[in-house]
């Protein structure tokens, strides 16, 4: 039985004993504290429990304040006092005759150490529960993330995969949403490629897999959402920890957590600091085909173009997190909080391109882009909650503010290696100056309403207002003075608003053995915005291809609604041994300001990509089927799921009927919403711990997608079968060594233009426990066999590509953590752990 059964059955044991002895006269106060020996620390929630010599049975008990005080009537007689609190040793004063007020003083408790080194088993240990709405993975400590961030440990948890890019996705859906704590945040920066990168992987203590939301969470996300969940600091008085690490290739950081807490008020604060270098490499082999133009037959000028670029990228980011919990009362809490993110980027490309005709060489440029980067964001946010009663009665509210900037230099300079030319032209020199700021407020408040003891009424507002400003000057080099002039007809400023205000209402119940969540949730989306440029609109279609509006202002409304089922097959209410769970919803796909922009991108001159302002959200409708089996040492997951969209996002390359200065077809990439997708697949996952020494983890996903649609007289119809795989192994050895090996492999996949193969990826790690289990020193090699490779091949009327990429090379990592004063930590949590009233199966 768990701590917290065992808890409420003592409040039950309580009660009866209340009950029972309602009519015997209880007259003589009994008072005390209980304080950590150590520590003298008031210890919440002790237990003190009176045993009757007369009626030969506990006839009452009380558990202590937050000041680790107590105060009890009880009736004469002769006691056994016993004071336990969890992980402690128990204090008990035997044959106490009780015949006048008394007053115990000040009781020491001891740590129980062989209960700790019991418990820390099980929070090493990486756990699965399923809720009405969501799988729940409890990260146990993973030695092959140990010195990377929060993005390498979601790409061990079953269900996510993060490519060589750095995307995260869901099931094979890129369209997910990240949260952290349930809110979004400043983590993200500018764009995808920021997203988690700020945070040490020891910082998650859970994270939430919400394939079927519910009705309070943001719609956003068709393949869902994933909710980051941070460890929690709430040991009373001072403790943190120390996290340092050295890496090669160079990867320096360092991670400070300083808590304090009293009675009153919780301090927390974390600041890191991280320098590293990523190189990454890619190839492309591209082969060009004549194409028809108004019946007239066009020949390229060059038949085949190999691209090797090789980039350095040194990369130095700061971060900071500082908050304060002020406790009004027993029920009442407000926490104010600012988190402040800098970076400083520093990265230099070269990329060797030689032009083929007739199997031969007959040109070789080398073209170098340097870009500089810098820039932060702060975040500033505030909760207030209310409980009103230990029922889950409760009144929450969030004010949430971000603001933040970048500035961006790129330049850019190629020339010639090899030339059949004679005297040609020089390239241009060309220099790009880009201003990202960005403004975010957030207001939400939801109120939960018990109804009986199984049912429970939500409904809430949330309001998201977010401001994106792009200022984009492009200077290009006149050949003849070798100064460099404003090129007007692409400078712009590209200045977008997304605004949504949401309500959403839910209820919740048990009966018997099914458990229901059923909710609806109104959205309204607004997305404007305005490209400031000196192109007219018609010169602007001419030269993009398509119409643009230069000034857009489009709103959506739409409903969400939501169901939820559990069917608990073993009839039991606590943590199920067996169970069914159904579940739909609707979701929205909403383009980024990225996906809107289209001035193209200048870091290539022949492949760019261009954002597309005539894209619309994309609608998806979601089943889900999941069966979950618990045996004493072995938990299986299984689930099928079916998704459908509408007007869902999909890149496709097109040539755009113009050329480079030297004759080079120049191909686009760009988004647009193409008619249907649809999704169908299957997944399963195993948690077998057959003994204390091993414990092995695995997961298998497969995924069937169509796709129906067209674009500029092109069918984009594709239709595809993928699938991915882990399996994590660790292993305990002889002297408090940890083993722990993780593989992964992506099959093969295919969209409406390419193909990738699959990749395989090993990572290995060691770890040895030292000063009485306060330091951990862990050695690990992620990506072993320097195989994490992207390899695709893009095929057109008019061109077919082969590409091999590696954004991150083999990296081994050596890191060390020191704890103190957080022995007792991990035992608060869980006592005081509240029931999140998600209805556990």
């Amino acid at each position: 039985m768990d701590y917290r059964n065992r808890f409420f059955l003592f409040i039950l044991l309580l009660s009866i004993c209340n009950v029972v002895n309602a009519g015997i006269d209880k007259n003589i106060t009994i008072k005390g504290k209980i304080v950590d020996a150590e520590t003298k620390q008031p210890l919440e929630y002790a237990t003190v429990s009176f045993y009757s010599y007369a009626q030969k049975k506990v006839v009452d008990g009380i558990i202590t304040n937050t000041n680790g005080e107590f105060s009890i009537k009880v009736a004469q007689d002769i006691y056994d006092i016993k004071i336990e609190y969890i992980s402690y040793k128990t204090i008990t004063i035997k044959n106490k005759e009780i015949n006048q007020n008394l007053n115990l003083g000040t009781l020491q408790l001891e740590l129980n150490f062989e209960s700790l080194n019991a418990v820390e088993i099980v929070a090493e240990r990486t756990t699965v529960e399923i809720k009405l709405d969501k799988k729940i993975y409890n990260i146990g400590k993973d030695l092959t993330t140990a010195g990377g961030t929060v993005s390498d440990a979601l790409n061990n948890v079953p269900s996510v995969s993060v490519d060589i890019d750095g995307a995260i996705s869901l099931r094979g859906n890129e369209s997910v949403r990240i949260l952290i704590n349930g809110k979004p945040s400043a983590l993200a920066g500018f764009g995808d490629s920021n997203v988690l990168s700020q945070l040490p992987a020891e910082a998650i203590e859970r994270v939430e897999v919400i394939t079927s939301p519910s009705a309070r969470y943001d719609a956003e996300g068709t393949a869902g959402i994933l909710n980051i969940i941070l460890r929690q600091k709430e040991t009373l008085g001072f403790n943190g920890s120390l996290n340092a690490t050295v890496g090669n290739p160079d990867n320096f950081g360092i991670n400070v957590n300083i808590n304090y807490r009293t009675e009153k008020f919780n301090l927390f604060s974390n600041l890191g600091f991280r320098y590293f270098n990523a190189p990454r490499n890619s190839f492309d082999d591209t082969e060009y085909f004549d194409r028809l133009v108004n019946g007239a037959t066009i020949t390229p000028e060059f038949e085949r173009i190999i691209e090797d670029e090789q980039v350095e990228r040194l990369n130095r980011n700061y971060n900071g997190n500082l908050g304060l919990e002020y406790f009004l009362s027993d029920k009442t809490s407000v926490t104010g909080s600012l988190f402040y993110r800098y970076g400083e980027d520093a990265d230099l490309s070269k990329n060797n391109s030689e032009r083929f005709n007739n199997n031969s060489v007959v040109e070789r440029t080398l073209r170098q882009e340097r870009q500089e980067e810098d820039g932060g964001n702060y975040q500033l946010a505030l909760n207030y909650i209310t409980r009103f009663d230990k029922n889950g009665h409760e009144l929450t509210a969030d004010i949430q503010f971000e603001n933040g900037s970048e500035d961006q230099f790129t330049f850019f300079d190629e020339d010639y290696i090899i030339t059949n030319q004679t005297n040609p032209d020089p390239f241009q020199r060309e220099q790009v100056f880009v201003n990202q700021k960005e403004k975010e407020y957030l207001f939400q408040t939801d109120y939960v309403l018990p109804i009986g003891k199984n049912s429970r009424f939500e409904a809430g507002y949330r309001g998201n207002f977010n401001n994106e400003v792009s200022d984009y000057l492009l200077e290009q080099e006149d050949i003849v003075t070798n100064t460099f002039f404003v090129n007007d007809t692409i400078s712009n400023v590209f200045d977008y608003s997304q605004n949504i205000n949401a309500f959403y209402t839910q209820y919740g119940t048990k009966f018997g053995q099914f458990s229901f969540l059923v909710g609806l949730r109104l959205e309204n989306t607004q997305l404007k915005g305005n490209i400031d440029s000196r192109l007219t609109d018609a010169e602007l279609e001419e030269a993009f291809g398509f119409p643009i509006d230069t000034d857009f202002n489009n709103n959506f409304l739409g409903l969400f609604p939501t169901l939820n089922v559990i069917y608990n097959l073993s009839g039991t209410e606590d943590d199920s041994e067996e169970s069914i769970t159904l579940g739909y919803n609707r979701r929205v796909n909403r383009p980024r300001g990225f996906f809107l922009n289209p001035f193209p991108s200048r870091s290539s001159r022949t492949n760019v990509f261009q954002g597309n302002p005539n894209l619309n959200p994309a609608f998806a409708s979601a089943f889900d089927i999941g069966y979950l089996k618990r045996w004493d040492k072995l938990t299986l997951t299984t689930s099928v799921y079916y998704q459908y969209e509408t007007d869902s996002f999909e890149r496709i390359q097109e040539n755009t009927g113009q050329q480079t200065t030297d004759g080079i077809d120049i191909i686009r990439t760009i988004p647009v919403n193409l008619s249907t997708n649809k999704r169908t697949g299957g997944e399963f996952g195993i948690l077998y711990n057959p003994e204390k020494w091993l414990r092995l983890n695995t997961s298998f996903n497969i995924f069937k997608f169509e796709t129906e649609g067209e674009f500029n007289g092109v069918s984009y119809a594709a239709n595809n079968t993928s699938w991915f795989a882990r399996f994590s192994g660790k292993v305990t050895l002889p002297h408090k060594i940890d083993w722990q090996t993780n593989a992964f492999y992506r099959g093969a996949r295919q969209n409406a233009q390419s193909k990738d193969k699959g990749i395989f990826s090993l990572d290995l790690a060691f770890s040895k426990e030292f000063f009485n289990d306060n330091a951990t020193i862990t050695l690990n090699v992620r990506d072993l066999f320097n195989s994490r490779k992207r390899r695709s091949t893009t095929t057109t009327d008019f061109f077919s590509s082969f590409n091999e990429s590696q954004r991150r090379q083999r990296q081994v990592n050596l890191s060390l953590i020191y704890r103190f004063n957080q022995q007792k930590q991990r035992q608060r949590r869980q006592n005081n752990d509240d029931d999140d009233l998600d209805f556990d199966s």
